[in-house]
């Protein structure tokens, strides 16, 4: 029988309002912590909710309406910048009621989750950005920027690839790691494209990649990732406005085949076009101490290319929240929590990660990377790794062991 009664969630994004709703459901009261004041209606462009992350939401009773203000998109198509076809692959398997991944505004998935978890009388105080965290005899003591203050029996930081939780657990961890890539996304209507709905068709260009979905009304969603070698310093990307971005665009695809330089030019709002670096956390060393543990993107960022970071963020909510309810100390909870958690974003990570390199590689990298791109799309097509990311499961009712 667990002995913690409450805990403090720190990040109102993806993981931590799942997380939240898994330990109410698991009888663990849950307030959470969020660094913005306002909605977080301008953040990121969109993502996609796997059908392993659909399938943990479903767990807590929380996947109707993320399914409902998504769009289904169960398949990728890959081609070089000359519009060659070079392979073709899944984004998810089936739920037995005929759920597919769900293409989704990463801004509206964060609305969708914090409404939810406040209509189940969780709390959610926002304007909350946590400076300090300390262990006392019996919880953990959180100190935000404001000058409020909270207690609770653990702290869950749910806050990210910059966490503040994951330096205070370990003062000494690495940055998360910078790939050589910038992203920008937008949204175009109007342009005709030969790619059926509700699929996304990406491309390699011949100096930079190129991905758009395409949705019922044949509105398209799309997204760049440019080669920038150097990590940007901070308010470098911000230095250049939304038309500066778009004149950029244009340049590095206007000799790629493909809709990609007409659907840049027919961008709406153009001028609210912003950069992000691309990062990951592949590898963190230390994930808990006795009261404090990180989660999601905090824990183990993948890169975009994976498709689960914000599956991946709720699946940690809900394990986590079983292994705090079976297990009689958070130490013993976190512990297990890492030990089912670990291999598996960690795999994710790895593959995501080598496929972000072939973004970008140079004449001769191309080369060999269209040369060998539809072989490997073959073998990977149906196989266990790929299987197994989408076919994931949580049984909430299967007790969880200790580590």
């Amino acid at each position: 029988m667990t002995s913690v009664r409450k805990a403090l969630v720190i990040g109102g994004g993806v993981a931590g309002p799942a997380a939240a709703m898994a330990l109410q459901k698991a009888g663990i009261e849950a307030a959470v912590y969020e660094a913005y004041a306002d909605p977080a209606d301008d953040v990121g462009v969109f993502l996609t909710v796997a059908t392993n992350g659909i399938d943990a939401l479903r767990t807590i009773g929380a996947d109707r309406d993320v399914v409902a203000a998504g769009f289904p998109t169960p398949k990728i198509s890959l081609h070089n910048s000359g519009g060659k076809y070079l392979g073709g692959t899944n984004t998810g398997a089936t739920l037995p009621d005929g759920t597919e991944s769900q293409t989704i505004r990463r801004a509206v998935l964060y609305r969708i989750l914090q409404d939810e978890a406040v209509r189940r009388g969780i709390r959610i105080e926002g304007g909350k950005r946590l400076v300090a965290a300390q262990r006392t005899s019996d919880g953990v003591h959180a100190v935000f920027e404001d000058g409020t203050e909270a207690t609770g029996d653990i702290l869950i930081g749910a806050d990210g690839i910059d966490s503040t939780v994951r330096k205070i657990i370990d003062p000494a961890s690495r940055p998360p790691h910078y790939t050589g890539l910038i992203n920008l996304g937008g949204y175009t209507d109007g342009v005709p494209v030969d790619t059926e709905s509700c699929s996304y068709s990406m491309m390699f260009g011949k100096r930079a990649f190129f991905g758009y979905a395409v949705l019922p009304s044949r509105e398209v969603w799309w997204y760049a990732s440019l080669p920038h070698p150097k990590e940007p310093q901070k308010g470098e990307l911000d230095a250049v406005d939304g038309l500066g971005w778009q004149r950029k665009l244009i340049s590095f695809f206007e000799h790629d085949s493909g809709p990609a330089v007409e659907l840049i030019k027919k961008t709406r709002n153009p001028e609210n076009l912003r950069a992000t670096t691309t990062r990951s956390v592949p590898n963190l060393a230390t994930w808990y101490n006795d009261r404090m543990v990180v989660i999601g993107d905090a824990a183990h960022a993948p890169t975009p290319t994976s498709g689960q970071g914000a599956s991946l963020s709720i699946e940690d909510g809900v394990v986590l929240a079983k292994c705090l309810r079976d297990l009689p100390s958070p130490e013993r909870a976190f512990a297990a929590f890492e030990k089912l958690r670990r291999p598996r974003v960690e795999s994710i990570i790895k593959v995501a990660g080598s496929i972000n390199n072939n973004k970008a590689p140079g004449p001769l990298g191309a080369a060999i990377r269209d040369a060998f791109t539809p072989i490997v799309m073959k073998l990977m097509a149906n196989s266990k790794f790929m299987m197994s990311q989408y076919d994931y499961h949580i049984e909430w009712d299967e007790a969880v062991k200790a580590a």
